[in-house]
């Protein structure tokens, strides 16, 4: 990029809706930004207290924000499911849909309300199925993106998709768990741009990742106490600030120069922080045929189809042009 992206080149929001996972740490920053300019935002999260502060928050910031809360548990397909029905009754699009939330590294193996690996079923899964759900309304936005977020994490050479044991039942440890969940989520990114020009859905799907950032990821699950939380609390100038680390998702989610498939992150220091620049995407992550086989088996997982719910009556709304890399 020519000059460092900043906050003051986010296009204008007038006009489109966006929802974002999480209310806190990364998902709070997004959300204020797309309320500075002028969208109106849907935060969505496990806590309603904490969803409620954030929306206090913003309004405070942003006089007459148009941002409200709604309720989802990524670890809960039932919840997922409600979430999306609740929006289609309310609205007839989305424009954007920022795949934030997550939990990182817990010291033993947790499972969701479903059943599955905590990691995996709330950073990737949930989110997979929130966008499967959601699709016929981000259908019908106007230029709809949808942006999921990865981690460095990812780009370990050892980090892969194992099948053999894809819910860490047999051997759970928690960094090489927590990596799997986001090469996952980059995958998905990567994969749902392939189907949606493919399938003509329209949509544009890219992927970013914030660097290392000071969120309250690392107290959450590993506890202040941890190796984790107290490298975070003792080496805290190695983190840079949620604001910073959000710039590369508010880039892919709104910059006329991200592109369909793209995967941005900070530009200094090995991708650890700085201002948006493309990502390196790790070999792994551009195995086509690991991607289709990870797509097949979410899709039987949260027993949902993407095909189906890109229902007939979608189909005949004529889709808008999605952002496509050249080359």
């Amino acid at each position: 990029m020519s000059k460092p992206w900043t906050l003051d080149d986010m296009p204008s929001q007038q006009g489109r809706t966006i929802l974002v996972t999480g209310t806190g740490g990364l998902g709070f920053e997004d959300a204020l930004a797309f309320a500075r300019a002028g969208g109106e935002v849907i935060l969505a999260g496990r806590n309603p207290a904490k969803g409620a502060d954030a929306v206090r928050q913003i309004n405070e910031i942003v006089p007459r924000a148009a941002v409200t809360f709604e309720r989802v548990d990524l670890g809960h397909l039932a919840s997922i499911e409600a979430l999306a029905l609740r929006l289609k009754r309310s609205r007839d699009r989305l424009d954007v849909l920022i795949n934030n939330a997550g939990v990182m590294t817990p010291p033993r193996r947790k499972t969701t309300q479903d059943g599955f690996e905590l990691q995996f079923g709330t950073n990737y899964l949930g989110h997979f199925a929130l966008t499967a759900h959601l699709l016929p309304l981000l259908s019908q936005g106007h230029v709809p993106r949808v942006v999921t977020l990865s981690s460095i994490a990812a780009r370990g050479s050892k980090v892969a998709i194992n099948f053999d044991d894809l819910q860490a039942e047999r051997d759970y440890k928690p960094m090489p768990v927590y990596g799997q969940s986001k090469l996952a989520c980059l995958m998905f990114a990567l994969e749902l741009q392939r189907r949606s020009e493919m399938n003509a859905w329209g949509i544009t799907s890219l992927a970013a990742h914030p660097g290392i950032s000071r969120t309250d990821l690392l107290h959450n699950e590993p506890g202040r106490r941890s190796a984790q939380g107290l490298l975070r609390s003792l080496m805290w100038f190695l983190f840079q600030p949620p604001a910073q680390g959000a710039l590369p998702t508010l880039f892919a989610a709104t910059s006329p120069d991200a592109v369909g498939g793209g995967y941005y992150g900070p530009d200094r220091l090995g991708e650890t922080r700085g201002h948006p620049t493309e990502a390196l995407i790790p070999p792994q992550a551009r195995e086509t045929h690991v991607a289709k086989r990870l797509w097949d088996i979410s899709e039987q997982l949260i027993d949902t189809s993407y095909e189906t719910q890109f229902s007939a009556e979608t189909r005949s709304i004529p889709p808008t042009q999605p952002l496509v890399r050249e080359g």
